[in-house]
């Protein structure tokens, strides 16, 4: 979901529909426009905007409605990427199968999914003062993070699925006896490293060979 995110991100920039939606509403803004009075109440926030003024002065109503709807998209499934990973996040976190340092490094890649939608408000919010175009650093901010995000995931992924080639270090305290088992099976295994006929150490070693003899 991720990737496609960045897909669909760059047909929004490639399309010129990033500041088709003037407006920033988490909430609300999820319910897409169910009559022509909500669609022109749209586009005349729209025509109010630098890049109707400057670039696409002379925009219908039916080609607003195009650009419109690779923005809605895009945040939209913004939304739905949040949820798909709280949902279950919470849900085994509340079962006790998320914990530890996992759970908190699985909020931290939440965190940074909220902050990269307010990222995404931002980059835009440059694009609807004076120009009709976005900050160009607020543009490869939004992106890098998206990267970053997805760079998380995939590693956060291979780490609980392969975690001796991930976590060396963890693998190799997990797989270490602890001390006291290893104190347990220490004399075990001088014992049997002992070549068959030499003499045991200590009293009991010096006893046998002498009742041997």
């Amino acid at each position: 979901m991720v990737f496609a995110m960045v897909v669909i991100g760059g047909i929004t920039r490639l399309t010129e529909s990033g500041l088709s939606i003037v407006e920033w509403q988490p909430l609300v803004g999820a319910i897409p426009p169910l009559s022509e009075a909500d669609w022109q109440a749209l586009f005349q926030k729209y025509r109010l905007s630098p890049q109707f003024q400057q670039v696409n002065r002379g925009m219908e109503l039916v080609e607003f409605k195009a650009i419109f709807w690779w923005e809605y998209i895009h945040r939209l499934w913004g939304r739905l990427i949040g949820v798909a990973f709280l949902l279950p996040f919470l849900w085994f976190l509340w079962r006790g199968g998320v914990k530890g340092a996992l759970a908190w490094r699985l909020a931290g890649i939440f965190a940074l999914g909220g902050l990269q939608g307010a990222m995404g408000w931002y980059m835009v919010a440059s694009g609807l003062v004076d120009r009709p175009e976005v900050s160009q650093y607020r543009l490869v901010a939004h992106l890098g993070l998206a990267l970053l995000i997805y760079a998380l995931l995939l590693w956060q992924a291979m780490a609980l699925r392969h975690p001796a080639k991930w976590h060396p270090a963890s693998a190799a305290t997990a797989g270490s006896p602890e001390p006291s088992q290893a104190a347990a099976t220490g004399g075990n295994d001088r014992q049997s490293r002992r070549q068959p006929g030499a003499p045991l150490g200590g009293v009991r070693g010096q006893r046998e060979v002498w009742a041997a003899d």
